[in-house]
């Protein structure tokens, strides 16, 4: 990949100094990047993993509201800590949280591989606390960086590989105002449906612009019936209490739910105890 974008053929300058300048003038105010180190920039970045910024950003101020420093997150039950997780999904990443804090409750790795061997961290996640918690100088690519990356130099959204090798190749110095500028590009301008391509600073220089249809297809998940839907009701009526597996299946209303117990116990996100089941103390 070459260190200037070109466009049908004809050098069109650096991608950097457009993005950056409107960066300047447009970026997000996100509390993490205001108020950064590693142990914040690390909340946000699980809480974000398949959830909107406008539902991480009242959990993240309570969560460290209640655990502000891993040492203090190391201390909790796990249960509290899904008890603080409440109106996020995906638990099980409130538990590796957890585990994280507990085998480092001082101070997390600095190094990408020691980060990216952390639970419930992988590449992206590894990568982008590196950056902007610890200044190191990394690519990485979510899917907003993928697509901006993709569009601009490939003509449509880039995989995570082609992403990644392009971020390397075009990144400036400063790594993580690149990175969240590419970020609040692909959140707020470069859409999956319907970009604003004329309100975009790399618009001079896309492969894509104009050739993205205006509604493109959104694909429908079916959340409403999946068992992952059934295990966070579980978790969710046990914030209150205790019940027992009977119980449980009458509120919830869904004859999945012994089994769903059963996993999320083996995922050690609920025990049993003399017939009920709870969250973990």
């Amino acid at each position: 990949m070459l260190r200037r974008v070109y466009n049908g053929g004809r050098p069109a300058g650096t991608l950097a100094d457009p993005l950056l300048r409107w960066f300047r003038r447009s970026g997000r105010d996100l509390p993490w990047r205001r108020a950064g180190g590693p142990y914040r920039v690390l909340v946000s970045e699980m809480m974000l993993q398949q959830t909107q910024v406008e539902r991480v950003l009242p959990a993240y101020a309570r969560f460290l509201g209640r655990f502000p420093t891993p040492a203090a997150l190391a201390r909790a039950p796990l249960g509290d800590v899904l008890r603080a997780w409440d109106g996020l999904g995906y638990n099980r990443r409130a538990r590796d949280l957890h585990r994280i804090a507990r085998l480092h409750p001082r101070r997390l790795p600095r190094d990408v591989d020691a980060l990216d061997a952390l639970p419930g961290v992988g590449a992206y996640t590894a990568g982008a606390v590196a950056c902007f918690a610890f200044g190191a100088r990394v690519a990485f690519a979510d899917t907003n960086i993928r697509r901006v990356l993709g569009r601009v130099v490939l003509g449509r959204t880039a995989t995570e590989r082609e992403a990644v090798s392009i971020d390397a190749s075009l990144m400036p110095r400063d790594a993580a105002r690149w990175h969240h500028a590419l970020m609040d590009l692909g959140a707020t301008i470069c859409l999956a449906r319907a970009p604003r391509c004329a309100a975009c600073p790399a618009a001079a220089l896309c492969r894509a612009r104009g050739r993205v249809p205006a509604h493109a297809p959104r694909r429908q998940t079916p959340f409403a019936s999946s068992d992952r839907r059934v295990r966070g009701r579980i978790v969710s009526v046990l914030r209150a209490g205790p019940r027992t597996v009977a119980t449980l299946t009458r509120s919830i209303g869904d004859r999945r739910v012994p089994r769903l117990v059963d996993a999320l116990e083996a995922d050690e996100l609920v025990e049993r105890s003399r017939g009920l089941v709870r969250l973990p103390a």
